[in-house]
């Protein structure tokens, strides 16, 4: 059943509506609340609820359905994301198999790049991420 996603307005309706993607791995439905949430509420709305298989689907859903629409978007969920509670900590908790996924949307953000980003941003991001 496809997950119907309407614009969370504070951290636990974002929360819930998190999980049921998370529950479903249901990266169509991430891309879409993604695609509707401000990137800079994403710290706020996530609070301290970033996990590895969050910052995962996320990852995953940037890379599939987001960065080749909209790579500015991707480049800013991925800033913000930085800004966390916690993403030390998930990043800290990824096995090589899931970096090499970072990785990849790096590239993707580095063979889509627009004006909304530089190279150099990218590469400041990158180093964010231990890449």
């Amino acid at each position: 059943e496809k997950l119907h996603i309407s614009e969370p307005s504070n951290p636990y309706d974002f929360g819930q509506v998190i999980n049921a993607v998370n529950t479903s791995k249901d990266k169509a439905a991430c891309a879409e609340l993604l695609r509707m949430t401000d990137p800079k509420k994403l710290p706020v709305l996530l609070s301290n609820k970033l996990e590895g298989e969050i910052f995962l689907i996320f990852i995953q859903s940037l890379e599939c359905y987001v960065v080749g629409k909209d790579p500015g978007l991707a480049y800013q969920h991925l800033f913000y994301l930085s800004k966390s509670e916690r993403f030390k900590v998930a990043l800290a908790l990824l096995s090589k198999n899931e970096k090499e996924q970072v990785q990849q949307l790096f590239e993707l953000l580095s063979e889509n790049q627009n004006n909304e980003y530089s190279l150099e941003d990218l590469e400041s991001l990158r180093k964010v991420y231990e890449l």
